[in-house]
C-alpha cells in the first residue's frame, strides 16, 4: 500500500499511540519526519527518540511518548494536520498562525529547514505549516 500523505500518516500514529496510552510508538523514517520528531522533542511535547536502521534502508524513528506523571495526561492534546499534498497552506512571515493564542506551535517547512513558528517568525521566512501541536 502506498501512503500518499506520510506526514498525516506519522500524525495518526502517533495520535493513535497517544489514544491507546503506548508509551512507544515506531513510525518509518524519512528525513521530514526526523526533523518534525526533533522539533517536537526539543519543545518538550516527547520524551526522546531513537532512528534506526532498518534492511530496506528506509529506517524507523521509535517515539519514546511523554505524559504527567499523576494525571497521566498527554503532554500532545492535539496533533493537526494542516498543509496537504492536495491543497498546500504556504505562509509569509508576516501572517503566520498562532496555535492557541500563542500556547501551542506551528511546524513550518521553510528555507531554514522544519521549524516552529515562532523560530520562523524571529528569522522572518516564511513556509508550508505542516501541522499545528498543542
Amino acid at each position: 500500500m502506498k501512503i500518499t500523505d506520510p506526514i498525516a500518516d506519522y500524525l495518526t500514529r502517533v495520535r493513535n499511540a497517544i489514544k491507546a496510552r503506548h508509551r512507544v510508538v515506531e513510525v518509518p523514517a524519512s528525513n521530514i519526519k526526523k526533523e518534525v520528531t526533533k522539533v517536537l522533542y526539543d519543545k518538550g511535547y516527547i520524551l526522546n527518540y531513537k532512528f534506526e536502521e532498518t534492511e530496506n534502508r528506509q529506517g524507523n524513528i521509535k517515539i519514546a511518548l511523554k505524559y504527567n506523571p499523576e494525571t497521566k495526561e498527554s503532554a500532545i492534546t492535539k496533533l493537526e494536520r494542516v498543509s496537504s499534498p492536495g491543497l498546500r497552506q504556504y505562509k509569509p512571515a508576516t501572517d503566520l498562525p498562532k496555535v492557541l493564542n500563542g500556547l501551542g506551535i506551528a511546524i513550518l517547512s521553510t528555507s531554514k529547514g522544519v521549524i516552529t513558528d515562532k523560530e520562523a517568525k524571529a528569522l522572518n521566512v516564511g513556509g508550508e505549516v505542516l501541522c499545528y501541536v498543542y
